[in-house]
């Protein structure tokens, strides 16, 4: 192919020119090298990412051990058994909010640990 040829474009138009400076985004630039990565930044992001993981798991284990609990406390034909299991389920869903918050490194005794007494109103409301 002769260099003294014009590219001609499908239409019959000239080509358009590209800026003298620009490169395409894909294409690697050794004027301008990638920025080095920053391994402990990216950990600390792993670290946050794993964390709310294994709370979201444990605490969601805790609250269905707590819910089938409260399930239990319907059949059974004793209300003084119906009351005690109901008790039992909301320890347990104090256990779940505890458990989450020392996951996450904070002080376990906040007044967050009032709703994981959720399931023993829950559960008395709904078997009695």
């Amino acid at each position: 192919m002769s260099s003294d040829k014009p590219l001609v474009e499908q239409d019959g138009s000239a080509p358009l020119a590209r800026p003298a400076g620009r490169r395409d985004r894909h294409l690697l630039d050794l004027s301008a090298p990638r920025p080095p990565r920053d391994h402990s930044a990216e950990a600390r992001s792993l670290g946050r990412v794993q964390r709310w993981v294994l709370s979201t798991l444990a605490v969601t284990t805790i609250l269905h051990l707590s819910l089938g609990l409260v399930v239990a406390a319907a059949y059974v034909p004793e209300t003084s058994g119906k009351v005690v299991l109901c008790v039992i389920a909301g320890a347990f869903g104090v256990i779940a909010v505890i458990a989450g918050l020392v996951i996450h490194g904070r002080r376990p005794l906040t007044p967050w640990l009032l709703l994981g007494l959720l399931p023993t109103l829950v559960g008395l409301l709904v078997v009695l």
